[in-house]
């Protein structure tokens, strides 16, 4: 005989360890299955976008870097394709060896993010997450020696790069790479194949094509979905056009496939880097521009990206002033999210702590 039960609505947030950022999920239970979820955000809203239009173009570069600040290379890049297209801008081609280099190093640690967390949420303490930190820790090291910096890298410059890299960088970035596929490999061993892993995610949280396209979800939850979705082989963008590369997909789409489609795409991001280091041309690394950027007015465009969670676009309008007239945001995380409900009615608590992991959102980039 079942027992008869009151939905019975809890909070779980904005302050949780397990919400990946201040982010308040309203859920609704009855005993223990989840009827309902309501994502609510805000808590971390710091006008991202307003604040970038009473700044000039350069200025402007910094605010990128705390949208997704796991991920600040490819949200330097957005931007400046956006910026670079407003003003008619050409970029060298050793600047754009240099962006696509760092910016799929950048996707290799936040990849590892990811997979670090996720295995976290699943009760797995420290051990996995320390396995990918230490590897990401090496290419923070790089990203340290092009620019001083770790997590904000302010980089990538409209019409270019801050700097070259110093001589030192290329062998550390060759031990980086000798030593890349024996850590993702200890990483592997330990995980795909783990009981625990996959009696958790497989067939946990599965989201169908359909929907995705539907939601408009975009990286590599769209990918483990199915759908061979990329921009960087849909639109190239810098020199994405002479790179080869494979794009990792899923039959499921569920929060295992999500887990592995990310480890496949640090495969093929270690390719594309490879590449960059055998081809990279010498020459300037920045287009010389005016210390004060007045793109022409009526001017707009749209930079987007294939940042590590997803499409990551800016929509840019000029007024012929120092500073954009109009500056939106398309950032992953938030679309990514929408999703959230179809995802979880019908599981339980536990699974709905693992299923919020395998999205990979970062707040910062939702609360812009």
């Amino acid at each position: 005989m079942p027992i008869r039960t009151e939905p019975v609505t809890i909070n779980i947030g904005p302050q949780h360890p397990s919400t990946h950022g201040v982010l308040r999920l309203r859920v609704t239970f009855d005993g223990e299955v989840i009827v309902d979820v309501e994502p609510i955000f805000g808590y971390l809203h710091r006008g991202s976008e307003k604040l970038a239009e009473e700044r000039n173009y350069v200025q402007v570069l910094t605010l990128t870097d705390r949208l997704d600040y796991v991920a600040s290379m490819t949200n330097n890049q957005a931007y400046c394709l956006a910026v670079e297209k407003l003003m008619g801008v050409e970029v060298p081609e050793r600047a754009q060896y240099l962006r696509v280099m760092t910016a799929e190093l950048q996707r290799m640690a936040s990849h590892l993010v990811a997979a670090g967390f996720l295995l976290q949420d699943l009760g797995a303490l420290a051990t996995p997450l320390m396995y990918c930190f230490r590897f990401r820790e090496k290419i923070l090291d790089l990203f340290e020696m092009l620019c001083g910096a770790r997590i904000t890298v302010s980089y990538m410059r409209p019409g270019g790069v801050f700097a070259d890299a110093p001589e030192d960088f290329w062998p550390a970035l060759d031990r980086l790479m000798g030593e890349a596929p024996e850590l993702l490999g200890e990483l592997e061993q330990l995980l795909m194949e783990n009981e625990i892993v996959l009696v958790r995610t497989k067939n946990v949280g599965v989201l169908p094509l359909d929907t995705a396209i539907a939601y408009s979800i975009s990286g590599p939850v769209l990918r483990a979905s199915g759908l061979p979705w990329d921009w960087r082989k849909a639109d190239p963008y810098d020199v994405y056009d002479r790179m080869q590369f494979d794009i990792p997909i899923g039959d499921r789409g569920d929060n295992y496939d999500r887990f592995r489609v990310r480890i496949e795409e640090v495969k093929q991001s270690m390719r594309i880097v490879s590449q960059c280091i055998e081809q990279m041309p010498p020459g300037p690394i920045r287009t010389e521009l005016p210390f004060v950027l007045r793109p022409p007015a009526g001017a707009e465009a749209y930079g987007r990206v294939e940042a590590p969670k997803g499409e990551l676009g800016f929509y840019m309008v000029s007024d012929g002033s120092i500073a954009p007239y109009r500056c939106k945001i398309r950032s992953p995380s938030l679309i990514n999210l929408t999703v959230l409900k179809e995802l979880l009615v019908g599981w339980k608590l536990a699974d709905m702590i693992v299923t919020l992991g395998s999205i990979d959102i970062n707040m910062g980039e939702v609360d812009r």
